[in-house]
């Protein structure tokens, strides 16, 4: 049976005796199978991960917020006794002992299984820069995850992982969270320890989390950030203050219309201004802002001298075997050269006007609602283009850690191709908790959201090769219809690969025990167009009720019982796309 990986499901399930860890950590390996994604750059061995479980053998669950939950690394952040390689195999060193964070979520119970890939010395927001191949999206492997923090993110997406740690220094800990459905969060810089992560921008870099929601992020959040006095750019949590995260009525900023850029993108357009009116919805008062001082704040961090601190960062290396880095970011870290040390100071000059003029802007608004990303592009547009289109995706993140703000990145929404939308909530340091309050109730509005369906309208729930991205896909969209959730149906159904023509169906069937919960996606079109749809089902496939994890129903797939007598039972991979990864399809 396939495991719902969120962190309370587990606990319940640690707690109840219904769930050994070794158990989950053997699940999680055959998860993650030949790797098609290109998450990975090194995997724990399964006599590795055995050691972390093992210590946990005399601990009480109770007394350990992550007991037994499995997490993933960005290798950029050391893992003792793991290579540590930036993307970048000829740098690679072996850590004697683990990054402060690492250690901190390791003595709680978390169990790590490996190191992820990234845009090379996180330099960039795509997760195409990487010799160990390009990151694929979650959702549809054409596309991007996004970056730099793009192995971390599409682990927890593919259901590898509770939880990971990116970084972010330019957006890399959110971008990816947009482009794979998840909750990104940017701490306040310092709040996570960066002692034992590679720099990018030392002055700037924070530890990120990706997270399937926010009460586990908020739980990973809790664990990680302490004030660690060997790291000199860490800083004490402060906590006090308003918070408009839980208050009836809260001022939000947006930027004004002829500021927001969306890149060609209808969809990304109409879905955040659909998640304005959730802001307003639930107690936000909407403020027309000036975005200028933010974007001039952001193009320092790529055309100002702050590019020298990525030179800095790697100097030693970058002088001595500039042929083994990318060619795209060696060219970016290339131009730190022509800074002088006045540049810095002049670059530093404005910064400090540019965050007097933001400090007005935080003076009439509570926190500030912005896209994650303006659009997002398939792997082969980002190849083509790559100093460009990376620049569009830094558009609304860039700003973030020089003019030292908090955020967090929230699902919002499925475009009409079905590849997710993200918002990002962004506050002055020290607002994290209210921030994820805030997102917490976003999340909570969206779900019940979900559920009205307009008259003349139909909704049916999807498992095969009609999910996003898929071969089927176009029998939906060219129908008009939409994605408006990706979701799990009750742990009631076995799930099957049909024998015979035409290739790769499923077939889910309920039985009243031994089953598990099914990925499924529930789309909605105009009920004139519903007809022509289910003639195109072959039989022994059909069209009935299918039971939805929240309990509710929704017209979706099913399969007849005589079908799948010789079929073979993959309920354990828990979806299709899992399926089809481990037959590398």
């Amino acid at each position: 049976m396939r495991l719902d990986l969120n962190i309370a499901t587990l606990r319940r399930r640690y707690l109840a005796g219904e769930l050994q860890v070794m158990q989950l950590m053997q699940d999680i390996v055959a998860r993650i199978g030949d790797d098609p994604h290109h998450v990975w750059i090194h995997r724990l061995p399964l006599e590795e991960i055995e050691k972390y479980v093992t210590a946990l053998q005399d601990k009480d669950p109770a007394e350990l917020p992550l007991y037994g939950i499995p997490f993933a690394i960005k290798d950029n952040i050391d893992l003792a006794g793991a290579p540590t390689t930036a993307g970048c195999d000829e740098y690679a060193y072996h850590p004697q002992r683990h990054a402060t964070v690492v250690r901190e979520l390791i003595n709680a119970g978390a169990i790590p299984i490996g190191k992820t890939n990234l845009d090379q010395f996180a330099t960039g927001l795509n997760g195409t820069r990487s010799p160990h191949g390009a990151c694929r999206n979650a959702i549809n492997p054409d596309y991007i995850s996004g970056g730099s923090s793009s192995g971390s993110a599409v682990a927890v997406a593919l259901g590898q992982v509770s939880f990971s740690l990116g970084t972010d220094t330019a957006g890399s800990g959110r971008v990816p969270a947009a482009f794979n459905d998840l909750v990104g969060v940017k701490p306040t810089r310092g709040w996570l320890s960066t002692r034992g992560v590679v720099p990018a921008c030392r002055s700037l870099d924070c530890v990120s989390i990706f997270a399937l929601n926010t009460e586990d992020a908020s739980t990973v959040l809790s664990v990680a950030t302490m004030l660690d006095e060997q790291d000199a750019y860490s800083r004490q949590a402060l906590t006090h203050g308003f918070d408009f995260g839980r208050a009836e009525s809260f001022r939000f900023g947006v930027p004004r219309e002829d500021q927001l850029q969306f890149f060609g993108n209808p969809d990304a357009a109409a879905l955040f201004q659909k998640s304005v009116a959730a802001m307003e919805a639930i107690g936000g008062q909407k403020v027309e802002i000036d975005f200028l001082p933010f974007l001039k704040s952001a193009r320092l961090l790529y055309e100002g001298p702050w590019v020298a601190e990525r030179y800095a960062a790697i100097r030693e290396f970058f002088d001595a075997h500039a042929e083994a880095i990318n060619p795209v970011v060696r060219e970016i870290i290339a131009g730190a050269k022509k800074f002088s040390a006045a540049d810095t100071f002049d670059g530093m000059y404005k910064l400090e006007a540019l965050r007097a003029e933001a400090a007005l802007t935080w003076g009439r608004i509570d926190c500030l609602l912005t896209p994650t990303a303006g659009t997002i592009y398939r792997i082969d547009e980002m190849e083509a283009d790559p100093i460009k289109l990376n620049a569009n995706l830094g558009y609304y993140t860039n700003f973030m850690n020089l003019l030292d703000c908090a955020a967090v990145a929230v699902p919002a929404g499925f475009q009409q191709d079905g590849l997710p939308f993200g918002i990002t909530l962004v506050a002055p340091a020290h607002q994290d908790i209210p921030l994820l309050h805030l997102a917490e109730r976003l999340s909570r509005r969206e779900t019940s959201d979900a559920q009205p369906v307009a008259a003349g309208r139909v909704r049916v729930a999807v498992c095969g090769a009609h999910l996003a991205g898929l071969p089927l896909n176009h029998q939906l969209t060219s129908r008009g219809a939409h994605l408006v959730a990706r979701t799990h149906s009750s742990p009631d159904y076995k799930f099957y690969a049909l024998p015979g023509g035409p290739p790769h169906r499923p077939g889910m069937v309920r039985v009243p025990q031994g089953g598990s919960a099914i990925e499924v996606e529930v789309w909605e079109m105009a009920d004139r167009e519903f007809g022509s749809f289910v003639a195109s089902i072959p039989a022994p496939l059909g069209i009935g009720k299918l039971m939805l994890a929240d309990g509710s129903s929704v017209t979706g797939f099913i399969c007849e019982q005589y079908a799948v007598q010789d079929a073979e039972d993959i309920t354990h991979f828990g979806g299709w796309r899992a399926y089809m990864a481990q037959r590398g399809a």
